[in-house]
């Protein structure tokens, strides 16, 4: 599907990483009272969308593995602003995918939110904060950070979001191993034997959030699923242990997994460890950088002034 640049917007869908994840309890609702820090990085999916008069939903992806319909959140995205707006015009999506999926990078939540916001541009809709944050939350907890992109603090199931000042700028190597971790199966898994005290209690309910001020404290990297995941997919845990032994000052899990990230001292550090890196068969690996607010508002083009002006912010024009 090949659409015409000038009928068409184009908006780029920025995956994330979690500096800090703690898993605080189960809610009465069946979720997680979570709390962490999130933030952009450069490693992004590219979607391009233009309107159409026949007022259905045409969706592409150059990844044949990849619904392209109603199970597909920018589907799904777009079906939920056409149906609370009575918009009558449907709207040809081409989906570019680079954000690998089920890797705890966010792609779908951040296609998403990219798609809110491009086709609330495209459509003209009128909307408050309020009433994109409710969409949005309908579609995943995590959907509502990429209105904000940069550091921010994420509570409750993670639709509660609060922008804290940048995080310096660093250089990360991300590894998405050939293992695949639902968030399902991750959440499933903190109920194991071996993450309950001799009371029976989680370990997880004792952890406390880390400081979320902007200061960057490698300490204060901490991710509740770390054990867990690499125990029943012990390759994920080989992967942390390669970005290690390539130079990276420190190593992580992203979310729930399966991706794991590691910052380097600089760029050539960075560089150094692509090429040092022993990579097992079928894993990826992603050179890219952390993405500040300013840098993500602008990267959202002409449709940033809806971010703008719900959120307050100076995106770019």
């Amino acid at each position: 599907m090949k659409l015409s640049m000038g009928s068409a917007i184009g908006v780029p869908a920025f995956a994330k990483i979690n500096w800090s994840l703690h898993v605080l309890g189960k809610r009465d609702d069946g979720y997680h009272e979570i709390e962490s820090v999130l933030q952009t990085i450069s490693l992004h999916d590219t979607l391009t969308m233009a309107t159409t008069d026949d007022g259905s939903i045409h969706l592409w992806c150059d990844d044949p593995a990849i619904p392209v319909d109603e199970r597909n959140l920018v589907w799904r995205a777009a079906a939920s602003l056409r149906e609370r707006y009575a918009i009558t015009n449907g709207v040809k999506i081409q989906l570019v995918k680079r954000i690998p999926s089920q890797a705890g990078l966010g792609g779908g939540s951040s296609d998403a939110a990219a798609t809110l916001i491009a086709l609330t541009h495209l459509w003209a809709i009128e909307m408050s904060a309020d009433e994109l944050n409710e969409i949005a939350e309908s579609l995943g907890s995590d959907v509502s950070f990429f209105f904000h992109g940069g550091t921010a603090q994420a509570t409750r199931r993670g639709e509660i979001v609060e922008p804290l000042s940048d995080a310096p700028a660093q250089h990360l190597l991300i590894i998405k191993p050939t293992a695949s971790i639902s968030t399902a199966k991750a959440y499933e898994s903190l109920n194991m034997p071996a993450l309950t005290s001799s009371e029976s209690k989680p370990i997880l309910f004792r952890s406390q959030p880390s400081d979320s001020s902007a200061s960057f404290d490698l300490n204060a990297l901490h991710n509740d699923f770390e054990t867990t995941v690499f125990q029943f997919e012990p390759e994920i845990g080989r992967a942390k242990n390669a970005l290690l032994k390539a130079g990276a000052k420190a190593a992580m899990l992203s979310g729930s997994g399966s991706a794991v990230f590691g910052i380097f001292e600089n760029q050539d550090a960075q560089e150094r460890a692509i090429q040092a890196i022993e990579l097992e068969t079928g894993w990826r690996a992603f050179l890219c950088k952390t993405v500040g607010r300013s840098q993500y508002e602008s990267a959202v083009g002409r449709a940033g002034g809806l971010v703008a002006r719900l959120f307050g912010k100076n995106a770019g024009a």
